[in-house]
């Protein structure tokens, strides 16, 4: 089994160099991931409509971070950098994969990379044992058969979705109102390589559960520390839960349902390791979303926009981090309004707390803030947070001309065109809900952040975001005519 931290250990945690301390034990690490799920969705940031009671007992002994963005308001470019450390864009991940025609015309790849820095393979090659369980939606969807399987990523064991090639669990969708039962699959069923295995999509989080509970244990009878990502796709529509569970039917209620059924299934995975005094010691665990909400589903609380929107509802997200042998007691139960930093960070931060190398010739865009997720610090990222919108949503959701570009420097939020006009500006201090517009009485704020993510954006490989919407518009009526 994986070295535990000693006694020794603990008492001296904050007295050594962090890599030192740490490195020795190879702590564990599961990575929770939750599809389209809103910042204000678990009961303990503030949902009164369900009750998320398994998330908040890990929240209770661990640390709450109310500053925590995701790099995309989307969920393939959210996901490769949670996985790189880097800004999707260098990728050229700029939005949800799907088919290729699809992903051609927005300047999209058609999957991953296999020369990114993957975390889970640079665990791999320091000796854990490495999975991947639930939505991967990196390369291997619609009619992209041929794209690398998760296992060539570096990870030793993998089971998906309909958004990812290998082995997977495809959804039977019962509504439960007689009507006959949906397949949901979107062409996977249709690609080959792997396995399929059909089942009530109230399930599905429970197979990946299931699955990654099994990893563990082998993981542990091969003496070996383990490294998983455990990414429910549930949470996003179509909304299937128990029939216990679907409340009046409506959009709201269905989500819910599903938001306390992923809870509770999870709860099985927090069980197994709260349980073990071995794997309560070493394991670090983290939870948080990969985007915003869908409106009239998830909650963003406080914050303005949803999914696919560069405003605070789309990027920030929850984040709780778990490991009652990795931080001191005090820590335990702490909520940390101050500290601002990114998914970006998330690699080098692992990288550090696990005493891994990084890959050979790598730059990561994430900073290591090992110390602020063991709460040890309270700092943020030095450097700016960059985000470019999804290339294909300039207008969604009822909403015509959505920002090009944000960047997050200190208390500032500064969201802008591609050429840095029509700037907005926010103070996040004062208000985090971004409901007044302070550009006007800060010209110098504006010119500083615009001149900064301008220049970023120029930095990066360019999609088709600035000609979508001309073009969508061309094909539309193209189709109208007889």
């Amino acid at each position: 089994m994986p070295r535990l931290l000693n006694c020794v250990v603990l008492v001296a945690f904050l007295l050594i160099p962090l890599n030192s301390s740490i490195a020795e034990s190879q702590p564990n690490v599961v990575l929770i991931f939750i599809d389209d799920m809103g910042w204000e969705d678990f009961s303990c940031f503030g949902n009164r409509d369900a009750t998320t009671e398994h998330i908040d007992r890990i929240a209770e002994e661990g640390i709450r971070f109310e500053q925590f963005y995701v790099n995309s308001p989307i969920c393939s470019p959210s996901r490769a950098a949670i996985t790189t450390g880097q800004y999707p864009q260098r990728w050229q991940i700029n939005s949800y994969l799907a088919s290729r025609a699809l992903n051609k015309s927005r300047g999209v790849a058609n999957w991953l990379d296999l020369d990114a820095p993957v975390l889970g393979n640079m665990l791999h090659k320091a000796g854990y044992a490495t999975g991947h369980f639930g939505k991967w939606h990196l390369g291997g969807q619609r009619d992209v058969g041929e794209a690398p399987l998760i296992t060539d990523y570096g990870f030793d064991k993998s089971l998906t979705n309909f958004e990812g090639l290998g082995p997977r669990v495809l959804a039977l969708c019962d509504a439960h109102n007689g009507k006959p039962i949906k397949r949901h699959a979107l062409g996977s069923d249709t690609l080959g390589r792997g396995t399929i295995e059909w089942v009530d999509r109230s399930l599905v989080t429970q197979s990946f559960t299931q699955a990654a509970i099994e990893f563990i244990r082998q993981s542990q009878r091969r003496d070996k520390p383990f490294y998983i990502n455990l990414w429910p796709d549930d949470v996003h529509g179509p909304w299937y839960p128990p029939e216990a569970r679907r409340g009046d039917g409506s959009k709201r209620e269905l989500y819910l349902g599903v938001l306390e059924t992923m809870d509770e299934q999870l709860g099985e995975l927090f069980d197994v390791i709260q349980s073990d005094p071995q794997l309560k010691q070493n394991t670090l665990i983290l939870i948080c979303s990969d985007n915003g909400p869908e409106p009239g589903a998830g909650s963003a609380g406080p914050f303005r926009g949803h999914k696919t929107m560069l405003y605070e509802g789309g990027i920030r997200s929850p984040l709780i981090a778990w490991g009652p042998g990795l931080m001191d007691e005090s820590v335990h139960g702490r909520v940390n309004q101050t500290s601002v930093f990114a998914a970006i960070d998330l690699v080098p931060s692992l990288l550090e707390i696990t005493g891994t190398e990084p890959a050979k010739n790598v730059d990561f865009d994430g900073e290591n803030l090992a110390d602020v997720l063991l709460g040890q610090s309270d700092k943020s990222r030095q450097q700016p947070i960059y985000f470019r919108r999804p290339p294909d949503r300039d207008s969604f959701y009822g909403v015509e001309d959505l920002p090009d570009l944000a960047v997050r420097d200190g208390d500032w939020k500064l969201l802008c065109e591609y050429d840095g006009s029509q700037a907005e500006l926010y103070d996040l201090k004062n208000d985090r809900g971004e409901t007044k517009n302070v550009a006007a009485a800060n010209p110098e704020i504006v010119n500083r952040l615009k001149k900064r993510v301008v220049e970023w954006q120029e930095s990066m490989p360019s999609d088709n975001g600035e000609n979508w919407k001309e073009e969508s518009r061309k094909k539309k009526k193209k189709k109208k005519k007889p």
